[in-house]
């Protein structure tokens, strides 16, 4: 059997019967006690320590025995605070370990409880039904997708008509428009007197009539 299946099974052989075991909270409130204790042994032997470091520097060579007391004081301090350390490390790896099983327990419990719901919530659908009606959804977008083309699209009032002809018609009314302009203008009568052989001063009517053929 894996170490999750025993886990999650119970207890060994060596467990009691009918005994509960300690629930997760419980033991990490545990855990967390622990750690706070012995951090504060760890501040008590920090500071012995330091006390111990005066006091062998306070005697030095005048007392050399009482200096000798202090360090060797000092070592088992040490050591002391090093198991210490040491014990914390094991404490906060199984704390942490505890707090991931509980995480995972719980999001393994949240997703029972999810596939449940998903569970009924089907229990209500039928396949058949959903297909017949993804197809009807399907019929409608297409009918509602010609309907939008038909609107938008331009009438074509005026597409029997030949272009050219059209166009024909149009030259030919500018054509009868500008012969009107040419015979509604009136031209100024021939001078009857003659040219004067040299060049001077023309006569008012040839003027009128070279300012009239000009414009």
């Amino acid at each position: 059997m894996s170490k999750i299946g025993k886990l999650f099974k119970g207890g060994g052989p060596g467990r009691p019967k009918g005994r509960a075991g300690p629930t997760p909270q419980e033991a990490l409130a545990r855990l967390r006690e622990t750690e706070e204790m012995l951090t504060k042994k760890q501040e008590y032997l920090e500071t012995r320590i330091q006390r111990e470091l005066a006091a062998a520097k306070q005697h030095g060579t005048r007392n050399k025995r009482a200096a000798l007391q202090a360090l060797k004081r000092k070592k088992r301090y040490e050591k002391q605070l090093s198991q210490i350390d040491g014990t914390l490390s094991t404490i906060e790896f199984q704390r942490e370990a505890l707090e991931n099983s509980h995480t995972n327990t719980e999001v393994f419990k949240n997703m029972g409880y999810a596939a449940q719901a998903m569970k009924k919530v089907h229990e209500n659908m039928d396949l058949d039904k959903i297909d017949s009606l993804m197809d009807d959804i399907t019929e409608q977008q297409a009918v509602a997708q010609e309907i939008s083309e038909a609107i938008s699209n331009r009438v074509g009032f005026g597409d029997e008509f030949d272009e050219d002809e059209l166009m024909a018609e149009l030259e030919e009314l500018e054509q009868e428009e500008l012969n009107k302009k040419m015979t509604d203008v009136r031209l100024p009568s021939v001078p009857s007197t003659s040219l004067p052989s040299r060049p001077g001063k023309l006569p008012l009517q040839f003027l009128s009539l070279w300012a009239t053929l000009a414009s």
